[in-house]
């Protein structure tokens, strides 16, 4: 019974993957290469984002190499600096340019990230947990609520209950409770509170002081993204599931999430999508990649926004930066400190409770 009920709520980004995303590579990397080969021969008028991160670095040699089998047009490639970048990432992508010979421009953000820190919130946890605490924080729904919708036997009328008691108030709603809108209960999804293991609780015990927001991501890298791609067809991303957080979770549009048609008519691509951390290894490997100095010297296992506080990692891997790029930490820390210091408090309440269970 169990494993029915598991089978029944598995998402779509499991059971509607395509094949290739069971192959092992090299085959797996044979089966990428020739849909990169048919994307870029359907829409020649391409566009790939380039972060100086590992997967960026795959992603761009697949693509490179590709094109030269294929004779296929050049794709143009645009790295986004939010203001808080590493020097060993500046300082990859210009040498990932030469290699390849190929121009990598660079665009920053009309709102830097100490503006949109300041103004917005800062990102704690998850981007899905800080969009579902920002709306709880400025809706100001009690989170007593999960308390009545727990307790009731008619969990639907409840749910509607609530919904007239708090108009405009669906998602949080949701959120707060683990249900969807029929009132179902979804305790096991990523959209919910309790997807971060005693998070209501420690939220009710210890509220937030500071603003909790995702929407930096948005200013400093989405906005810019957005109006310098609006003119491709075709829009490349290194995304990969094994990522996890809203990477895995299954989009309307589509469910694999390596080929999408948006609104506008363009299309977004994410060759890597399927390939795990083993692929990448392995891929590494054999066609002898150099990752970034934050990677092969540092000891990070993963870049991005520098301290971005979704990171787990972050005050960790801010350690191993402070050697050789101090300014950018005390950066960090001016930036995302609450945040890092509220994350601490939740893990230690966290293993208090595992303790007490």
């Amino acid at each position: 019974m169990k494993s029915e009920k598991t089978a029944a709520f598995r998402s779509a980004v499991y059971t509607n993957r395509p094949a290739y995303a069971d192959f092992d590579a090299p085959e797996k990397f044979v089966a990428i290469e020739s849909i990169i080969a048919r994307r870029l021969k359907e829409h020649p008028k391409a566009i790939c984002s380039y972060s100086g991160g590992s997967d960026s670095d795959i992603l761009i040699d697949l693509i490179e190499r590709t094109r030269y089998v294929f004779s296929l047009a050049p794709v143009d490639y645009v790295f986004f600096n939010t203001g808080l970048e590493m020097k060993a990432t500046k300082e990859h992508v210009k040498e990932i340019a030469k290699k390849y010979k190929v121009e990598i421009r660079e665009c920053r953000p009309k709102t830097g990230i100490v503006t949109a820190a300041h103004k917005y919130g800062i990102p704690f946890v998850s981007k899905i947990m800080s969009a579902g605490l920002s709306e709880w924080q400025k809706k100001g729904v009690p989170l007593s609520i999960a308390e009545e919708y727990e307790k009731a036997e008619d969990k639907a009328a409840k749910r509607r209950e609530l919904k007239e008691r708090y108009p405009n108030c669906e998602s949080v709603i949701n959120f707060i409770c683990c249900c969807n809108s029929s009132g179902e209960p979804r305790p096991n999804i990523q959209l919910v509170i309790n997807s971060s293991k005693y998070m209501r609780d420690f939220i009710d015990e210890y509220p937030p002081d500071f603003r909790i927001s995702a929407k930096c991501c948005d200013y400093c890298k989405k906005q810019v993204a957005h109006q310098v791609q609006k003119d491709y067809d075709m829009i490349i991303t290194g995304e990969r599931r094994d990522e996890g957080g809203m990477r895995s979770v299954p989009r309307k549009d589509n469910t694999t999430l390596c080929f999408t048609e948006t609104g506008s008519g363009q299309f977004r691509f994410r060759p890597l999508y399927y390939v795990s951390d083993t692929d990448k290894a392995w891929y590494k490997e054999y066609y002898g990649i150099h990752y970034s100095d934050a990677y092969e010297v540092y000891g990070l296992t993963r870049t991005g926004c520098c301290g971005c506080p979704i990171s787990y990692k972050a005050v960790e891997d801010l350690e191993k930066i402070r050697p050789y790029e101090p300014n950018v930490v005390k950066a960090a820390w001016n930036i995302f400190g609450r945040s890092y210091e509220y994350r601490k408090k939740y893990n230690a309440y966290k293993e208090e409770r595992k303790s007490r269970r």
